[in-house]
């Protein structure tokens, strides 16, 4: 899944192989090979901290099956580490020196990577001229893991925004999917008052002070909260400020139904309580625990806000591969150049099984993610998610994402409770020029 929540704890430890492996970066004799230089350098085990059985755990022993097929002396050892162990574990390595702890490989959500390499860059490898063709992935999802122009990481799930929709509801109002394609934020907030009146169902929900919806309008248009220099840009930030503007008409006209915990915004959306969602892809695992609306559910873009280089494409969430700078990088390198930038065979598999929709442009071609869904009324959503991903806009989230993510949430609270705009604001980037001083 792939927007990690907090409070979620997974403690138990997951191996994939019965011969375990120290983290001391496999058996190869030279941790600092080049990469790509081939397979003498290499050794044949590989050490990988992830969270997540069912999704990136599982993803990760797929992907060792698709290697063993050409390397059958090939290893992986698995060890199942939550996002909060994951995080404090490597700043302390960082903070310690200890980089012979560390595996070869390290999964990090994408928000966060810049942070971890930007402060701590001995923990990384540059992997820029590793044999993976970044090419081949959305500039919107690799620069997540890009600094100074290196990259860091290997994209692996899609954060790719979409606006799934319950288009029984939408007909009921005498609508259909079409109407909220390519739309105006404008536009889709009348319709989605006369959706109301018709049904009295609100068009979207969200957890209150979280501004997930806002920023991923902010990405849609290229912008962020930081510049390309990783300075705030959260006052005199026209995008920022109309998202804000839109978030706060829907909420006020009723369409948009703030809740209180991520629970009640699961409930709100499986239980009929609001017409769609706007969300990650990885929303969709989610809406089909609702096996009673199977063929009630479509997938559309999302609207356009109305400032200069708008898009109808966004992202929320997502991950990425690291190599550590204590990996047989040769090995590690070739792994993931092999499976999760270079296999269809290997996301054919994991689609079905665990939804994980591919950031890899190739995949997309495959009869797979071209095969019509049933639970969404026989649209090939995962085809199309792919043609989004391709259209997002990439933006800096800077080293400070989440500290000025948390700032906006705050001052959008002050705001709809009535505060001065450009005061909540004001005080959202003093807090953030503060964290970073």
């Amino acid at each position: 899944m792939k927007k990690f929540r907090s409070g979620v704890a997974l403690a138990a430890t997951a191996t994939f192989a019965l011969t375990l492996a120290a983290c001391s970066g496999g058996d190869s004799d030279d941790s600092s090979a080049d990469p790509g230089s081939g397979d003498d350098a290499m050794g044949t085990t590989l050490t990988v901290w992830a969270w997540d059985p069912a999704f990136n755990i599982y993803a990760m022993e797929e992907a060792a099956k698709v290697y063993q097929q050409d390397h059958p002396d090939f290893v992986l050892d698995i060890q199942e580490t939550t996002w909060e162990d994951l995080q404090p574990t490597l700043t302390t390595l960082a903070q310690s020196q200890e980089f012979g702890e560390l595996p070869d490989i390290f999964l990090m959500q994408n928000n966060a990577f810049q942070k971890n390499v930007i402060n701590y860059p001995d923990l990384f490898t540059d992997i820029t001229d590793s044999g993976v063709d970044f090419s081949q992935f959305p500039e919107g999802v690799t620069a997540y893991s890009t600094i100074d122009g290196a990259n860091f990481g290997v994209p692996f799930d899609s954060g790719t925004a979409i606006n799934a929709m319950r288009t029984d509801i939408l007909e009921e109002a005498g609508y259909s999917l079409d109407d909220f394609t390519d739309v105006s934020w404008d536009e889709f907030i009348e319709l989605g008052k006369d959706v109301l009146d018709k049904t009295g169902k609100p068009m979207l929900s969200g957890i209150a002070g979280e501004p997930d919806t806002i920023l991923m309008m902010l990405q849609s248009a290229g912008q962020s909260l930081f510049d390309a220099e990783g300075n705030p840009t959260i006052t005199d930030n026209e995008a920022l400020e109309e998202a804000i503007a839109v978030y706060a008409e829907m909420v006020e006209s009723g369409i948009y139904l703030e809740v209180n915990s991520w629970d009640e915004y699961i409930g709100s959306i499986v239980n009929g309580n609001v017409v769609s969602t706007i969300n990650g892809v990885w929303i969709s695992g989610s809406i089909q625990t609702a096996e009673d609306q199977a063929g009630m559910w479509g997938v559309t873009n999302l609207p356009a806000v109305d400032v200069s280089g708008a898009t109808h494409y966004s992202a929320n969430g997502g991950s990425s591969w690291a190599i550590s700078s204590n990996a047989d990088v040769a090995l590690a390198a070739d792994f993931l150049a092999s499976t999760f930038a270079g296999s269809t065979d290997f996301y054919d598999t994991i689609l079905p099984s665990a939804g994980a929709v591919a950031n890899w442009l190739p995949a997309g071609e495959s009869d797979v993610y071209a095969e019509p869904q049933e639970f969404f009324g026989g649209q090939p959503i995962y085809a199309d998610v792919i043609e989004f991903s391709a259209g997002v806009p990439a933006n800096n989230t800077g080293a400070y994402y989440y500290e000025a993510r948390d700032a906006v949430g705050v001052a959008i609270t002050q705001i709809m409770g009535g505060a001065d705009p450009a005061t909540a604001l004001g005080e959202a980037q003093s807090t953030v020029e503060f964290a970073m001083g």
